[in-house]
């Protein structure tokens, strides 16, 4: 008996050890599955943002001929209301369902932000119903648009802890 209580810490340390390395190694996993589901959640995000931003700008870039149409823009490939009609719905059908999955999935500073950018190009839509021919107002209505566009990406780059980017903005030629 007297072995087994000598060889009695040695086996509580084994014990011990073997415990330890258990748990750092459950701990570990644990930890990895963490990232690897938030780098997949990361990745389904920057997805539905990117997919919302470019089925809202299909809408902007029909808008600007429109409104070049109108004598509103420098476009080069001005395109009538009634020719844009038909362009103008199957952007915004395309659309919806991006818009879905940005309130489903994004955060709450990129929806707020998304709504913006969306509201001011339902402006300008609604500015080229009107057929209104006003190149101030219009260039008003751009860089409203332009703004909601910046901070659409500034709150997509915060959500997911990106660097800074480039506004991508070009400057406004004279209509």
């Amino acid at each position: 008996m007297t072995a087994f209580l000598q060889q009695l810490p040695a086996l509580i340390g084994v014990v011990i050890g073997a415990l330890g390395s258990y748990l750092a190694v459950v701990r570990g996993d644990r930890v990895r599955f963490r990232r690897e589901q938030e780098a997949r959640w990361d990745e389904r995000r920057l997805t539905v943002y990117a997919d919302w931003a470019q089925a809202l700008k299909r809408t902007v870039s029909v808008d600007y001929r429109v409104a070049a149409h109108l004598g509103n823009d420098p476009h080069p490939h001005p395109l009538s209301p009634r020719e844009a009609a038909p362009l103008l719905a199957e952007a915004q059908s395309a659309r919806d369902p991006h818009g879905e999955q940005l309130i489903m999935l994004g955060s709450p500073a990129v929806v707020a932000k998304g709504q913006e950018w969306v509201l001011a190009v339902m402006a300008m839509e609604r500015f080229l119903r009107e057929e209104r021919r006003d190149p101030e107002a219009w260039r008003t209505l751009l860089e409203r648009q332009r703004d909601g566009r910046d901070g659409f990406y500034a709150a997509v780059r915060a959500d997911l802890a990106l660097p800074p980017g480039h506004s991508g903005r070009l400057p406004l030629a004279e209509a």
